[in-house]
């Protein structure tokens, strides 16, 4: 297969290097400190290369979370390919985040902490978006095949799932040190023997 035109290669560089000073500035200022030309002196780029990919600022935000979204969503198909059960899923899904808020902190914080509808009103709020979604799929699918005990789907979700989004959050807030998969089995069994049939 050929290599793609220099160009495009080039265009597609510039373009994520304009998303990755968006992400960090967006987390640590906020989106609305945050201007157009904070994002080009970042990237260290000209206005008019910001331009040439984004029409605004919200165009920015939307493609990253869009991105984020997306990058979210493959990440969670894998893991439903390579896993039979709502435990083994589950389980896998709670590594992959503690993973990710050690690898890619500013991604976990801009996808679960921003409030994305004060800035992009169009957006799908996280808690309805498609990886979420999967989640509470999941866990469906587990008291359907009981290995979830017969409970509301809301309530059995919160309870696999919430305290390991308050153990993000306090890792994100730098008040729990070190990285979070040391907790990864204490929290899971807890979590997993509240729902567990």
């Amino acid at each position: 297969m050929g290599r793609r035109p220099k160009n495009i290669s080039d265009n597609e560089d510039l373009r994520e290097k304009i998303l990755n000073s968006a992400l960090v500035l967006f987390t640590t200022k906020g989106y609305f400190n945050t201007s157009t030309q904070d994002i080009r002196r970042d990237a260290d780029i000209s206005i008019g290369a910001v331009y040439h990919h984004f029409s605004s600022k919200e165009e920015i935000a939307k493609v990253l979370y869009s991105n984020l979204l997306e990058k979210s969503t493959s990440a969670f198909e894998d893991i439903m390919k390579r896993h039979d059960t709502a435990h083994d899923r589950c389980k896998a899904i709670m590594a992959l985040l503690f993973e990710l808020t050690e690898s890619r902190p500013a991604e976990m914080e801009f996808m679960l902490y921003a409030k994305h509808r004060e800035f992009i009103p169009s957006a799908t709020p996280i808690c309805s978006s498609k990886p979420l979604t999967m989640m509470r799929e999941i866990v469906q699918l587990g008291i359907a095949n009981k290995e979830i005990k017969d409970m509301e789907l809301v309530i059995a979700t919160s309870c696999l799932f919430g305290g390991m989004f308050r153990l993000i959050n306090l890792r994100l807030d730098c008040t729990i040190e070190g990285p979070l998969s040391k907790h990864l089995d204490s929290v899971w069994d807890s979590a997993w023997h509240g729902v567990a049939r």
